[in-house]
């Protein structure tokens, strides 16, 4: 395993634990605006003072929006890294070897494409709302950032279908 492979397998996993993080937030925000939510209609029932501060978590809907954005996004790489993607391999397992690697190598390059294009338009829309100032309703947080996330997200899937790219032919190679 080369450098740029071994960095590329690091920030796959970085990523995945980011994206674990955000998943561990989404839960988190969710349940306490549901705990609150449930005090406060306890409180509108009974009249209990004890609840009278409560309020639901505001913007709830927004950060868990956001947060399952960033969740997506940084889990891609690390899935594309180990393979955890649905695949139908019905027809391809009856080709032979060598065109079962020219085959995979023509579906990463056109992931690359594919993941490339979205990173790239993900900069140029986050760019957008960052000049205009776009902020979500609720919180009043700047969009931006989020759309950046999902960019890097798609960077990286790319940078792992590179390495993937380059090391079929070695493994190809032996298992033959």
């Amino acid at each position: 395993m080369n450098f740029f492979e071994k960095n590329v397998r690091k920030l796959a996993i970085l990523l995945y634990y980011a994206a674990g993080v955000a998943i561990v937030c989404m839960m988190l925000i969710t349940t306490v605006d549901v705990l609150l939510r449930f005090a406060v209609t306890i409180y509108a029932r009974t009249g209990w003072t004890v609840l009278a501060p409560f309020r639901p978590v505001a913007g709830t809907y927004e950060l868990v929006c956001y947060f399952g954005a960033l969740a997506a996004a940084f889990a891609m790489a690390n899935t594309s890294l180990v393979g955890g993607h649905v695949a139908v391999s019905l027809l391809t397992t009856l080709l032979p070897k060598k065109v079962q690697a020219v085959l995979k190598i023509v579906v990463e390059s056109l992931g690359i494409l594919f993941f490339a294009i979205i990173a790239w338009r993900c900069i140029v829309y986050a760019q957008k709302l960052k000049a205009t100032g776009e902020v979500s309703m609720t919180l009043q947080l700047p969009v931006h950032p989020f759309v950046y996330g999902v960019s890097f997200g798609a960077f990286a899937v790319c940078l792992v279908l590179l390495t993937s790219i380059f090391n079929t032919p070695k493994r190809k190679g032996a298992n033959q």
